[in-house]
């Protein structure tokens, strides 16, 4: 499939309500509104094609660049393609879903975490954050707690949107995960109020960090009873 008939396929799926609300999530008008789930079954049908997912990327198209996410192949992205990428996007939506199915899939994801966190274009510090909340979850051995802490206190509140949402995950992780620096995690989130008032559907976690904190510990405690 090349990628103009892709083009055509996406166009036909395209929806105005879901354009909409992209533009309203930061997307611009280079879309034609796919459902997610609508590229998720496109992207099955497809299946895997990493030159088709570059060519799809390059077209700069929010749903084409979705799609493109979900053909590649990350260990065909040299680290330095692959950052290329993440500092070619500037919609959020996609850079969580590049952050999700690729970043953290690619061999090289530690070296490119150390890189990003001393970076100061939005989203290569938005993935950096990403990867190190990632790190505090699941394997956080060499991490300097304390230091991350000093660090988040100082930048979160005058962070630009785009890292600052990763950030905020951080400090939330390192609270859930690591019952030590708990207490801290919580006064800092209490301190600094950021996503205090975030508006949040019935049924979901608020992003406010010490929320969020007692939430997911409190879930994790019940389980162990």
């Amino acid at each position: 499939m090349t990628p103009s008939e892709v083009l055509k396929k996406l166009e036909a799926l395209g929806n105005d309500r879901v354009r909409t609300l992209n533009i309203r999530s930061g997307a611009d008008e280079n879309q034609y509104g796919v459902k997610l789930g609508d590229i998720r079954v496109l992207a099955k049908a497809i299946k895997t094609d990493h030159h088709l997912a570059l060519e799809l990327w390059e077209t700069g198209n929010l749903d084409a660049r979705l799609l493109a996410i979900l053909l590649m192949k990350p260990k065909l992205l040299s680290a330095d393609a692959l950052d290329r990428l993440v500092r070619s996007n500037a919609v959020p939506q996609v850079s969580d879903w590049l952050n999700a199915y690729i970043v953290k899939a690619h061999p090289e994801k530690e070296a490119l975490r150390r890189r990003w966190m001393d970076s100061d274009h939005p989203m290569a510090a938005r993935a950096g954050w990403s990867l190190t909340a990632e790190r505090i979850s699941k394997a956080s051995d060499g991490l300097d707690m304390p230091a991350l802490l000093d660090r988040i206190e100082v930048e979160l509140p005058v962070a630009g949107p785009l890292p600052q949402w990763t950030m905020n995950n951080t400090l939330a992780a390192i609270g859930i995960h690591h019952a030590d620096y708990r207490d801290r995690a919580l006064a800092i989130g209490e301190a600094l109020g950021v996503y205090r008032d975030y508006p949040t559907s019935p049924g979901c976690t608020s992003p406010f960090a010490p929320i969020w904190i007692n939430e997911i510990v409190k879930r994790q405690n019940a389980k162990t009873k």
